[in-house]
């Protein structure tokens, strides 16, 4: 235990301590040019510096460009994408040497290929984005929906990224929002919120509040007025008409070709820089939750619990924050103490998760078998050898192996037990680095194997354009995270050839346990008995949004789907509305599958939009049948846009054979109610004047139907009146009844 890490870790270490060096001279250049010295003879103010005036404001040129021209180059990527270790220490006026700048060649040469192959690239997202959201359009003031989503502040890493009161400016209230302290109403319910009630709501420091949105809109063919909130153009209430669709497909799309530029302008700088530890973004008091520390040898508390978390109350008893920990990090701060802010809660190693013993005892290795399952790695420049776990599947007979470290008590030579009863094993994942000897003794608290974390990649766009459509695609990541479906505990089954069984037995006994087929070799985060709440991680990576959607619902769905996209946009400084995503997103969700048909004509499979649902749903329940149940499913916005209910929309976009022929096939009709279709045959568009003209349209041709019905039933009602006289001409003079018998 000499401190020795692995060469990964060094060179993560490395690029870390010179990022962030980086960083401190660009905020000392920044404050350098930014402050206004008083001259000593006239005491007045120096003038305000122009390039700090032209960078600050966002003209041109951004903070980073500067650091460049007046600070330090930095870090520097190579043409596969890894940070050189040695950064450039030079800035543009002074000059680089040589080195530097054959090393500088690398990213300019890779910002300009980028750009000239993402311009095509962002093009074509700006024109799916338009295509599927070019029928939504503001049709009504309000549809009078219950639903909400709730909006709080997004920190990250104990710093506010974006406040409550930027996230819900310009939107409207679905509850009055009230002052925790005092109790009054700062403002009513239903109220489009503007600057001074967002600085009201700021200054009665108010940590959530639920507000309507297009995504939860109940209007049929588009979106209220209510839903949407201001027009962002002008600062009102949005007008009926306007196309909200083409706009945020613009809003989303527009720096999408700015973004595959600004790799050109800082020139391939890497962006390393990961978070490693969380200060106290607030004031209050520490509550732990669900706390499961241990203390080891140096007395430092260490987080072995999955589902922990901080919470910081203030004097209401009301969470200010709450910080999830994860496992193995240490924590500073005390449960129950008062807490400023900037006050460091945990810190954990941001490169390597490490395996923790809970007990102490005499460490025996399980099928760890050199050459087989661990290799031997040495270090050229220390000499130090560390042994990793190898991918033991390939070996000869490896698939019957199952690398396992267990703790043994040295006096009975039993694996030492849990709190939960279970012996305590921790299970070996491919290239893990083994702390521990074999037969060595452990503490508790001490680090049995480190797993390595991703390395620094360099943060460019180029990760963040395919990232985004990506995300709109709703592509299933290649190794997605596993989410749990319900509260339960885990446990494992029975192990096939190359995948392991998990199942999550659920606390409420109505349901059924579900079973996780993972891979052998892929990290579990979870030990055998651990409680899992729904939504909790059962094996880590990107979560397929589909699986939110389906576990955790549309709120969680949209809050992922917002978040994911405005971080990518967010490192690049490019500020994008909410209410952009959330339309897109309304338009991913349209359809619904059916899971029960019930007594209607569709089928359990079947994606439909909620119109048709809804239509035979009521059919069905005028006739006293069962309706039809379905959830909604949500797809990529190219599968999207082909299969709206519009063909001739659908065909202009993309395969246009295929649409044609299964929409002929299917005696389809247009009823040309988006923008697109009406593009195309020539007619005034849906939205703007045109939206107005279709309405008086539909004025008028609903009251000359009026006239229509009317003069219909007048006539059938003469009719009726004038039926009886002449059945009573044609029958007997004599009497006023007609004797059906006698007659011939």
């Amino acid at each position: 235990q000499d401190g020795l890490i692995t060469q990964q870790e060094k060179y993560n270490k490395v690029i870390d301590a010179w990022s962030k060096c980086g960083d401190m001279v660009a905020d000392a250049m920044m404050a350098e040019i930014k402050a206004q010295p008083i001259d000593a003879e006239t005491g007045k103010e120096a003038q305000i510096n122009s390039i700090y005036m032209m960078s600050h404001s966002g003209a041109r040129g951004s903070p980073a460009q500067m650091k460049q021209l007046a600070g330090m180059r930095g870090l520097m990527a190579k043409p596969s994408g890894e940070i050189i270790e040695t950064p450039i220490i030079s800035n543009f006026k002074e000059g680089l040497t040589v080195l530097e700048y054959f090393n500088s060649t690398h990213g300019a040469r890779k910002g300009l290929a980028d750009t000239a192959l993402k311009t095509a690239n962002s093009g074509y997202l700006t024109r799916r984005l338009v295509d599927v959201s070019q029928d939504c359009v503001i049709v009504e003031e309000d549809c009078g929906t219950e639903n909400y989503l709730e909006m709080r502040a997004i920190i990250q890493g104990g710093s506010v990224i974006a406040s409550l009161g930027e996230r819900i400016l310009g939107r409207t209230t679905m509850e009055d929002i009230v002052n925790a302290t005092t109790g009054e109403i700062i403002v009513p319910k239903l109220t489009l919120l503007d600057e001074a009630m967002v600085k009201a709501i700021k200054a009665a420091e108010v940590q959530s509040a639920k507000i309507r949105s297009p995504l939860v809109c109940e209007a049929e063919m588009g979106v209220c007025g209510t839903c949407y909130g201001r027009d962002l153009a002008r600062g009102t209430p949005v007008n009926i008409g306007e196309a909200v669709g083409v706009i945020a497909a613009q809003s989303i799309g527009e720096p999408g070709t700015q973004l595959t530029m600004r790799t050109f302008h800082i020139g391939g700088i890497a962006q390393g820089g990961q978070q490693s530890f969380l200060e106290s973004s607030q004031e209050g008091k520490i509550e732990f939750r669900n706390a499961n520390l241990l203390s080891n040898a140096n007395g430092e508390q260490i987080v072995v619990g999955r589902n922990m978390a901080i919470a910081i109350v203030d004097e209401a008893g009301q969470d200010r924050a709450v910080h999830k920990v994860t496992y193995g990090a240490k924590v500073h701060a005390k449960d129950g103490q008062p807490v400023k802010r900037g006050t460091k809660l945990f810190e954990w190693d941001p490169y390597t998760l490490p395996i923790i013993a809970e007990k102490g005892g005499k460490v025996r290795f399980v099928d760890l078998i050199s050459g087989i399952s661990v290799r031997e790695d040495t270090d050229d420049a220390t000499g130090m050898t560390q042994k990793i776990v190898s991918d033991w599947r390939s070996a000869p007979k490896g698939n019957e192996l199952k690398p396992e470290i267990i703790v043994m008590n040295p006096e009975t030579g039993e694996p030492v037990r849990a709190e939960n009863g279970n012996p305590i094993i921790y299970q070996m994942s491919v290239d893990a680095v083994l702390s521990v000897e074999d037969q060595q003794d452990v503490r508790p608290g001490d680090v049995i194997a480190r797993i390595p974390r991703e390395g620094a990649r360099t943060k460019d766009i180029t990760g963040g354009l395919p990232r985004v459509a990506e995300l709109f695609e709703a592509r299933r990541p290649k190794d997605h995270a596993i989410i749990a479906e319900m509260d339960g505990y885990v446990r494992f089954g029975k192990d096939y050839k190359n995948k392991r069984r998990i199942t999550v037995e659920p606390v409420d006994e109505t349901l059924q346990a579900v079973e996780y087929m993972i891979p052998k070799g892929k990290h579990i985060p979870v030990q055998e008995g651990d409680f899992v709440q729904k939504g909790d991680y059962i094996m880590d990576g990107n979560p397929a949004p589909h699986d939110i959607l389906r576990i955790m619902g549309v709120e969680a769905l949209a809050n992922y789907m917002i978040d994911e996209v405005q971080d990518v946009y967010r490192l690049q400084g490019v500020k994008i509305n909410d209410k952009h995503i959330e339309v897109i997103v309304r338009q991913m969700l349209q359809k619904l599958e059916v899971l029960e048909s019930g007594d209607t004509t569709l089928l359990k499979g079947e994606q439909v939009e909620k119109i048709e649902l809804d239509e035979e749903n009521a059919k069905a329940r005028n006739r006293g049948m069962r309706e039809a149940k379905a959830e909604p499913v949500l797809l990529g916005i190219t599968k999207a846009s082909l299969s709206t209910r519009s063909f001739i929309s659908a065909a202009s976009f993309q395969e246009t054979t295929r649409v044609l022929t299964e929409a002929s096939v299917q005696g389809k009709r247009d009823k040309l109610v988006g923008l697109k279709e009406n593009v195309i045959v020539g007619r005034l568009i849906p939205a703007g004047t045109g939206g107005a003209t279709s309405r008086v349209k539909k004025i008028a041709a609903d009251r000359d139907q009026n006239v229509i019905d009317a003069r219909r039933s007048e006539a059938e009602t003469a009719a009726a009146l004038a039926a009886p006289m002449e059945v009573v001409d044609l029958g007997d003079k004599d009497s006023g009844l007609v004797d059906f018998d006698s007659r011939d």
